[in-house]
């Protein structure tokens, strides 16, 4: 199994556990997270079962009553006719187990609940009632409804409250993870390859699935995307349907964001999404942020108030841009827009959004792993000559990176415009900011940056490689 360490380790210490578990993986669609648990778990699953998509009552019952009766050939059951009664039956096969630890798997668990169905008050009644009051239990469940993982269970105010004892929200594979995928299927790309695929795919190892050996990142792109057959044609739907309740609310966040690459504040998001602000807005972006669609930044030297919220979902911006909206490709249709001023403009956006996820590689290219910092971003308050800084690592050791993130097809050359607007920043952010620390200049580029006479105002060039560590 490829990356997934510190979640592997998680369920590996809950299955040695001494006492009963109720663990809750919650992540974006496709992301893997029902593979990390048969993976890891499945030699020692007493029973599993995956919830039927939009299907009725009676279908899931039926769906429990088939799987029952195919895991388990010894007992008769007669067919559950409720949660409670199909509850009680694993709570049989749990005391009939000879296995030192009883693994019970729930995969798509908000599927189960539907209106009526008593499915949470039969789950509270088995977690509550039976299964914590032995010692031996490991209940698992995930789901990639967020809204429902988040509110219904995680955030649950009534029998299940504070009853999860191990939240897992599975991320994103880093750049070094989906390398390491690709190594493993034999399919050989350089670091420049593989930034760009992860530009449209993000971290989704479902995605780099369909990787072609063979291929270059762009004929990858041109299949996976834009061919009629291709695998992401149709996903960006599909992908917001599958994950929340009323979705539409949730794209015109992700819509909006996606005008704005240094992101919006609430009030903004409200106004272009033509949602009234509120706890329901609050809602909204808590469902968003927690699935990995956005990300929640606060200014440097402000207050939680004033968080920004950036779209940082590789593939939903990448639809956005380049597929929304059109109705006919043609053939080769992302060769032909290489090196076009759109393509330029989101390759620069979407290497900042790998650059931001990749923080802790950042930080230990430049030998400051284990100091205490804090990362966020800058705009300038001038009307005239106003700049803006997208990264900024304040660190305790009295030294502050401003960083600059720089997409190119070769080494980056620094020339006197952007000299000056390097020199602008500085100074605006001391200006304006009145910092006694030291500003120093991080340049982050693919291939690194040429050395000449403009180039010494920077202090530390990162270039890719040092993101796949």
């Amino acid at each position: 199994m490829v990356g997934r360490t510190a979640e592997r380790k998680i369920l590996e210490e809950r299955l040695a556990s001494k006492r009963s578990e109720f663990v809750a993986l919650y992540g974006r669609r496709r992301v893997g997270k029902t593979f990390l648990v048969r993976n890891v778990l499945e030699k020692s699953f007493t029973f599993s079962i995956t919830g039927l998509s939009k299907a009725t009552l009676a279908n899931q019952l039926n769906n429990f009553n088939l799987t029952i009766k195919r895991q388990n050939k010894k007992i008769k059951f007669e067919p559950a006719t409720s949660w409670l009664d199909a509850f009680e039956q694993i709570g049989v096969l749990i005391g009939r187990s000879k296995q030192k630890k009883k693994v019970v798997f729930i995969d798509e668990l908000p599927w189960f609940d539907t209106p009526h169905s008593g499915f949470i008050s039969a789950l509270e009644h088995f977690w509550n009632d039976w299964a914590t009051k032995r010692k031996d239990v490991l209940l698992v469940v995930c789901g990639s409804a967020a809204s429902w993982m988040i509110n219904k269970l995680i955030n649950n105010k009534g029998g299940l409250h504070n009853r999860v004892t191990q939240r897992i929200r599975v991320e994103p594979f880093t750049l070094q993870e989906c390398k390491a995928l690709m190594e493993s299927k034999s399919i050989r790309l350089d670091h420049y390859q593989l930034v760009q695929l992860y530009m449209v795919l993000g971290g989704i190892p479902f995605y780099w699935d369909e990787i072609k050996k063979g291929q270059s990142a762009s004929q990858n792109i041109d299949r996976i995307c834009f061919s009629p057959n291709g695998l992401l044609l149709n996903e960006f739907d599909n992908l917001y349907k599958s994950l929340f309740d009323n979705a539409g609310r949730h794209e015109a966040i992700v819509n909006a964001l996606a005008k704005k690459a240094t992101g919006l504040t609430r009030d903004e998001i409200s106004h272009l999404s033509k949602l009234p602000t509120g706890g329901s807005l609050t809602r909204l972006l808590d469902e968003l942020e927690e699935s990995g669609f956005i990300r929640r930044y606060i200014p440097f030297e402000k207050k939680s108030r004033n968080a920004l919220y950036q779209l940082c979902d590789f593939f939903s911006l990448f639809h956005l841009r380049f597929i929304k909206g059109v109705k006919h490709f043609d053939k080769n249709h992302w060769l032909k827009l290489i090196d076009s001023p759109k393509h330029r403009t989101w390759s620069g956006y979407a290497f900042e959004q790998i650059c931001l996820g990749h923080i802790d590689q950042i930080k230990k290219e430049l030998g400051i792993s284990g100091i205490e910092t804090q990362c966020s971003s800058w705009r300038s308050k001038r009307q005239i000559n106003g700049t803006q800084i997208d990264l900024l690592i304040d660190r305790r050791d009295g030294v502050i990176n401003l960083c600059e993130m720089k997409f190119s097809v070769g080494v980056f050359v620094i020339d006197k415009k952007y000299d000056a607007e390097l020199r602008n920043k500085i100074g605006a952010f001391i200006s304006e900011t009145s910092t006694k620390k030291s500003v120093s200049i991080t340049m982050i580029t693919t291939y690194d940056i040429h050395t000449n006479i403009y180039s010494g105002n920077v202090q530390n060039s990162i270039s890719m490689e040092a993101l796949f560590t």
